[in-house]
């Protein structure tokens, strides 16, 4: 099945939008193939403001319907714990609150952005979007990353290239208790080096210490800023390491 055919079976679908790569051409695509689409993005203390403009501003740029849902991932004891399988829990929780928004909007289909590249394997989140039967056209459809890719920057999407972005929750270690404070801190310290031109990163929490990843490309340009990076991260951790095995 190719995405035509998916939209020709499902004239009328909700899809689960986060402004990323994928949902970003998944919404391009169910426009193009003329179908009946609403975007629905999930803003929650785990996803940074810079998100929700990207999926506003791309929305916009192709005129499609797109509605902001709240979710209070905080209020879940089973996520903030941070268990191995977090990932499962706050998936079917925002998906439940996507699908009851869905229903009631009279959409009888949920998508989301899952590609053939993705290991369903290796995701938790993975088996609450089976549980809810969630579609995931591009993966049926056998898309891979590098294909949306291209096939964005063909369609002239500026998302063609965004860094893909997890949550801010997967900046703390399995194990440790998520709060509030340790996400705005993260979104904080994250902002601040997109600032100065960087970017796929991660600054992590390694205790009360930020431990920050960068792709070998950005070294150069990370030493370059070496004191500055440092002034700027110390006014929410005690430390700021490098950690030299670099992104890929």
């Amino acid at each position: 099945m190719n995405l035509q055919e998916f939209f020709i079976e499902n004239p009328k679908v909700a899809l689960a939008f986060s402004g990323g790569v994928d949902s970003a051409y998944l919404l391009y695509a169910a426009k193009k193939h003329g179908a009946e689409v609403r975007a629905y993005y999930v803003k929650s203390a785990f996803q940074p403001q810079f998100e929700l403009e990207d999926a506003k501003r791309l929305a916009k740029e192709l005129g499609a319907d797109m509605r902001v849902l709240q979710a209070d991932v905080l209020g879940d004891g089973l996520v903030t714990a941070n268990p191995a399988d977090r990932c499962y829990h706050c998936k079917k929780r925002i998906f439940t609150e996507i699908g009851k928004a869905v229903a009631a909007d009279g959409f009888p289909v949920l998508m989301d952005g899952t590609n053939a590249s993705d290991d369903v394997g290796d995701r938790p989140g993975m088996r609450a979007l089976q549980e809810l039967s969630v579609r995931s056209p591009l993966r049926e459809s056998g898309l891979t990353k590098d294909e949306i890719r291209r096939l964005s920057k063909e369609a002239g999407l500026f998302t063609w290239n965004k860094p893909a972005y997890a949550c801010l929750a997967t900046r703390i270690p399995t194990g440790e208790p998520i709060a509030a404070e340790k996400l705005q801190k993260t979104e904080q310290a994250e902002d601040y080096l997109f600032s100065l031109g960087l970017t796929d990163f991660r600054v992590r929490m390694f205790g009360d210490a930020a431990r920050l990843q960068f792709t070998k490309e950005q070294l150069p340009k990370v030493l370059e800023k070496r004191t500055e990076i440092i002034k700027e991260l110390k006014k929410y951790y005690d430390a700021v390491l490098l950690d030299l095995e670099v992104r890929e």
